[in-house]
């Protein structure tokens, strides 16, 4: 008797301490309630910090260990490069100032079909106060991507664009001739082949060719709120 309760207990603790299991709509609902939280909070150890990536580096891991205390997921996975693999999510922190990051190069394809995962990003402002040595960092934005609408914007436009007007293959292979997309022939062909099976969708990042592409969320912020797939949690 005295050992079916003391299992009984042990099983009542097990299912109090057990987590939830993290969802997208879970996400975006604690993005906003922390950047509310975030943005009135006083943090010393950032007083005088100009390092951008410092300053991101703090978020994310203070956003991680606020999520980490109510809810089970996936660690962060270097090899796809993204912060929720099991929800293809990508957290991005970035200066109101220069609103930019970077994010790992997989194809060209990227441009024109998106990056393959949803971003979450937080957009800040940081204020130092000299009297209080203190930093305070106002989330100003906080903003849900789709991974569906991750492409770029003027490519996926003039892409868009050539297939309303009756475009075929070669109107298309010159398109990104002209864009400069990091491809070679072949790989031209193969994308013309893929656009013309299925037209993507209108992309609303700017991406930059580089080693790394450079994402910059002007037009997402604009637009937050006003266009389908981009949901503005704050």
């Amino acid at each position: 008797m005295g050992t079916t309760r003391k299992k009984s207990a042990r099983a009542k603790v097990a299912s109090t301490d057990r987590k939830e299991r993290l969802t997208i709509q879970k996400l975006r609902t604690e993005a906003g309630t922390f950047a509310a939280a975030q943005s009135a909070h006083v943090e010393p150890s950032l007083f005088g910090v100009t390092d951008g990536k410092a300053v991101g580096t703090y978020l994310e891991q203070k956003f991680r260990a606020s999520l980490s205390e109510k809810y089970e997921f996936a660690p962060g996975n270097s090899a796809k490069g993204i912060d929720f693999p099991d929800l293809e999510v990508d957290l991005k922190v970035t200066s109101v100032r220069q609103p930019q990051s970077s994010c790992p190069f997989d194809s060209a394809r990227q441009k024109v079909f998106g990056l393959g995962y949803s971003l979450l990003v937080f957009v800040y402002h940081k204020t130092d106060d000299a009297a209080a040595k203190a930093a305070t960092l106002d989330i100003q934005h906080a903003i849900f991507v789709e991974k569906e609408i991750t492409g770029d914007f003027q490519t996926t436009r003039g892409i868009l664009e050539i297939l309303a007007r009756d475009g075929n293959a070669e109107d298309l292979a010159a398109f990104i001739s002209d864009r400069n997309l990091p491809l070679d022939e072949i790989g031209r062909d193969h994308l013309v082949k893929e656009i013309l099976r299925t037209a993507p969708r209108q992309g609303y990042l700017t991406i930059s060719n580089a080693l790394q592409w450079r994402l910059q969320y002007a037009r997402v912020i604009e637009q937050a709120g006003a266009v389908e797939g981009l949901i503005r949690v704050r």
